[in-house]
């Protein structure tokens, strides 16, 4: 029985360490899982501001053009209102060009529309010069701009009441 007793005893000392050796095994994968989250975290935060960085140099790269068109204009400046006129308005037909490149969009809004809360910001109320426009654009103060499918600037409008 004695023997018995110390082989009982021997079991249970046996199990207990390969209960201890588990419990530790299971600590030491639960920190290496702990630690690999916290990496992953960690570039995944850096890798979003690589991105956001470089996008905005991409940008950046695309208006240097711009710049150079602008000191050009300026270079060679003259008395000739047509011609700056002219000049003003190919710089910003390329200004424009080039932000539509990158996705923006102007949104479409003239006097008469229905009133879209999803596209428009009322500055201001005022009577409706016509029964027709009650509750509708009745003037757009500045344009709204999309990027790709996400409102950037909502349309600032003068409604009728």
């Amino acid at each position: 029985m004695n023997k018995n007793k110390k082989s009982e005893e021997i079991e249970e000392q046996e199990e207990q360490v390969v209960q201890e050796e588990q419990e530790i095994d299971f600590q030491d994968k639960y920190m290496r899982l702990y630690a690999e989250f916290d990496n992953f975290r960690k570039r995944t935060m850096r890798e979003k501001a690589d991105l956001i960085s470089s996008a905005s140099s991409d940008v950046m790269m695309q208006l240097l053009p711009l710049i150079d068109d602008f000191d050009r204009a300026e270079a060679n400046a003259t008395e000739d209102i047509e011609a700056m006129k002219e000049g003003v308005k190919l710089i910003s037909t390329k200004f424009v060009s080039t932000l539509n490149s990158n996705g923006l969009k102007a949104m479409e809004s003239k006097a008469g529309d229905d009133f879209d809360v999803d596209k428009h910001e009322a500055i201001a109320n005022i009577p409706a010069p016509s029964e027709d426009l009650k509750g509708k654009v009745v003037d757009v103060v500045e344009k709204g701009y999309m990027l790709g499918d996400k409102v950037l600037r909502y349309a600032k409008v003068v409604i009728g009441a």
